[in-house]
């Protein structure tokens, strides 16, 4: 008999799913979805360093720096030094990359239009992440706790 699907088991799916969706349509602008990623933070969070972005998104600080020089190489992102600290680099965001981030929203949009469909009622939506953001939360506060890595 085959176990029902759960919570963690619909959780990762539905992600699975979606980082598919988000690989195919960043594939067809000869991207990444690393790269879209790259471009969102740095978007919201203009100015940050590669440490602090690497961070943010949970990756070695040399995958963003190889991601980075590939942005970069299309002209979508610079690095300009920061200035109390000659050594750092902050990362700022080039208006050659408005096209590719509008196009980004409008792919985020098919995909929440896809997700909810005709058939969830705005009242689950909420629900739904008030209580994803909880289990988040959840999760960050656990780790604070009771760091995994901290057995090794």
């Amino acid at each position: 008999m085959p176990f029902p699907d759960d919570v963690l088991t619909l959780l990762h799916e539905v992600a699975h799913l979606m980082r598919i969706r988000f690989d195919q349509r960043a594939r067809a602008f000869d991207m990444t979805r690393a790269q879209w990623v790259l471009l969102i933070k740095l978007e919201r969070q203009p100015g940050m360093t590669q440490n602090e972005l690497a961070a943010l998104v949970e990756v070695e600080p040399i995958t963003v720096a190889r991601l980075v020089d590939r942005l970069q190489a299309r002209g979508f992102v610079e690095r300009r030094h920061d200035a109390n600290d000659r050594r750092v680099w902050r990362l700022h965001l080039k208006p050659e990359a408005d096209p590719i981030l509008k196009e980004i929203a409008v792919v985020r949009r098919e995909m929440m239009a896809e997700l909810l469909g005709d058939n969830l009622p705005p009242e689950t939506v909420a629900a739904m992440e008030a209580a994803l953001r909880l289990m988040k939360s959840n999760l960050v506060e656990s780790g604070r706790r009771c760091p995994l890595d901290a057995a090794s």
